[in-house]
């Protein structure tokens, strides 16, 4: 696994920089965050060329996050309420790249609209997954259902449920690197591409894990995990904007 020519940017609650003039804007609702730690020798391969797995501790996490994205919308205009609203779950890796920044590379994401995940694919390269899913809430717990569709392998699945439990009042730095994670890493026509975003600090809240059948985290290329996750959180939501993609050098485009 190759050194990043710069250290790592600091782990912090609240985001490095801002979106003055967004690209994206949506919410991120009802969050379910599931992690298991992994070895960085296993992701590595799976992550974009420039990127090496970021580490807390000596090791790396895959995360099953599951939430309803809320009204996506295009630079400041109001977001769509059906087609960029429907229930997420992605399959997510930590990675930092030469230049310091840490972020996370998407594995996979399953989403129940069928033109924003033509979309995103088309357009942004993301693999993006249609499939039939539900949120639902019964007093404290909250279940994720998710089936998939197109492209595949189709019945990929997952159900997820948590209990949520108390505010957590201060959020260790595992936690914060978990979660607050201000960028994403991808891989757009051959060309390595990081996408700032920036949100408020995150409400996080204790959460048990009441059910977890799930093989997304298989179809995305990654060992099976293996025991209860090492982390379990929940969180109501933050708004969220994307600025401008950086090039290569690091610069944002205009």
């Amino acid at each position: 696994m190759a050194l990043t020519s710069s250290s790592p940017e600091p782990i912090t609650a609240d985001p490095p920089s801002s979106a003055v003039n967004p690209l994206l804007t949506q919410s991120w609702l009802d969050l379910a965050f599931l992690h298991w730690a992994v070895d960085p020798d296993d992701v590595a391969p799976l992550l974009p060329a420039g990127t090496v797995p970021d580490v807390h501790g000596g090791v790396t996490y895959v995360g099953l996050v599951a939430f309803r994205m809320h009204r996506v919308g295009w630079f400041r205009l109001p977001g769509i309420p059906y087609l960029g609203t429907f229930p997420e779950t992605n399959v997510r890796l930590y990675s930092v790249d030469g230049h310091g920044r840490r972020g996370v590379v998407f594995r996979s994401l399953d989403a129940s609209r069928l033109i924003p995940v033509a979309v995103a694919r088309g357009a942004f390269r993301l693999p993006y997954q249609w499939s039939r899913m539900s949120i639902r809430r019964s007093g404290d717990i909250v279940t994720y259902t998710s089936s998939r569709r197109w492209p595949g392998p189709r019945g990929a699945h997952s159900r997820i449920a948590v209990r949520v439990g108390e505010r957590v009042a201060e959020p260790t730095e595992f936690e914060h690197f978990l979660t607050a994670r201000w960028g994403m890493h991808n891989t757009f026509f051959g060309r390595q591409m990081f996408l700032p975003n920036v949100h408020p600090r995150w409400p996080l809240h204790r959460a048990d894990l009441v059910a977890c059948d799930e093989d997304l985290v298989v179809a995305a290329g990654l060992p099976r995990p293996v025991g209860d996750p090492v982390s379990v959180l929940y969180s109501p939501g933050v708004p969220v904007r994307f600025g401008r993609p950086a090039r290569p050098g690091g610069i944002p485009t205009p």
